[in-house]
């Protein structure tokens, strides 16, 4: 019974480890491209049931207020959740 505490602690502990490269490739290759401009939407239309509608949303990443270059963005992230560079270069498309 002592052995089952350390044991919940030890596979807590191993679920924090670093992430897949992939993953972190394509979790840091959004956060590249918000730091490249504010990002948003915006939607409007019309429909029978409550007539017109519009609706907007902009986002804006610390990074593209500090001035952050996107490539270093990138690479600072990969860096950060797996411990090791990116496994393949970071391509933004423009918009």
């Amino acid at each position: 019974m002592r052995f089952v505490l350390p044991v919940l602690m030890l596979g807590g502990i191993a679920s924090c480890g670093p992430v897949n490269p992939e993953l972190a490739a394509q979790r840091c290759e959004e956060r590249a491209r918000a730091a490249q401009g504010p990002t948003g939407e915006i939607a409007f239309g019309v429909n029978s049931n409550s007539g017109a509608f519009t609706n907007a949303k902009i986002g804006v990443s610390s990074d593209f207020l500090q001035g952050r270059d996107p490539a270093q963005v990138y690479d600072a992230c990969v860096l950060q959740l797996t411990g090791e560079l990116p496994i393949r270069p970071l391509v933004l498309r423009t918009r």
